[in-house]
């Protein structure tokens, strides 16, 4: 993480829960939060970063929102992509009552996006940097990011911008063509100890 310091792992804890408690609400609306708000009273909550929340069921995505720019304080950006992985993610039918137990989740704080300037797509290649770097891909309206995590499931460079061109639209080797824009970010990620 580069402008903004780190997360403590107490801190991603926090979210987490947070994450947890705005699903379970949701879902339950009687239910009441096991946290106070002194615990949320922390200055880096309040800092305005990128966020996305992942929900996971038995090792396969069960949603996955987050917003890149960091327009929303940290913390209401853990509650609303929250709710929107849980409940809005377009890939996904809404989270179930039932489902609730089995779901693990993580969220990702990002950097700030960087412009990826090269001549060529042999030189783009060699700028990104795996399981570091998440990518953003955008070709006029037509756009899609990754985060580092997705490295574990496409390792080859070639194969992860393939499918980023896929999930933008876009076909399959348009991050060859010279009009493609390309930003990196990285990545501080936590998740819920799996358990489920």
């Amino acid at each position: 993480m580069s402008e903004n310091r780190p997360l403590t792992r107490e801190e991603g804890d926090i979210l987490l829960k947070v994450a947890r408690e705005t699903i379970k609400q949701r879902l339950f609306p009687d239910s009441v939060n096991s946290f106070s708000e002194e615990e949320l009273d922390r200055e880096v909550f309040r800092e305005k970063r990128g966020v996305f929340v992942t929900l996971n069921k038995r090792g396969s995505l069960r949603g996955c929102i987050g917003h890149i720019i960091p327009y929303l304080p940290l913390i209401d950006g853990v509650r609303e992509n929250a709710i929107n992985a849980a409940f809005n993610d377009p890939r996904f039918p809404p989270l179930s009552q039932r489902e609730f137990n089995d779901i693990v989740i993580e969220v990702s704080i990002l950097t700030r996006p960087r412009k990826v300037e090269f001549e060529d797509f042999k030189e783009l290649l060699s700028k990104l940097i795996p399981f570091k770097h998440g990518v953003i891909l955008k070709k006029g309206i037509n756009q899609a990011t990754f985060l580092p995590q997705v490295w574990e499931q496409l390792p080859k460079k070639e194969d992860f911008l393939t499918h980023l061109c896929l999930k933008a639209g876009l076909l399959p080797n348009a991050w060859m063509d010279k009009d493609i824009e390309v930003m990196t970010y990285e990545v501080q990620a936590f998740e819920e100890k799996n358990d489920k």
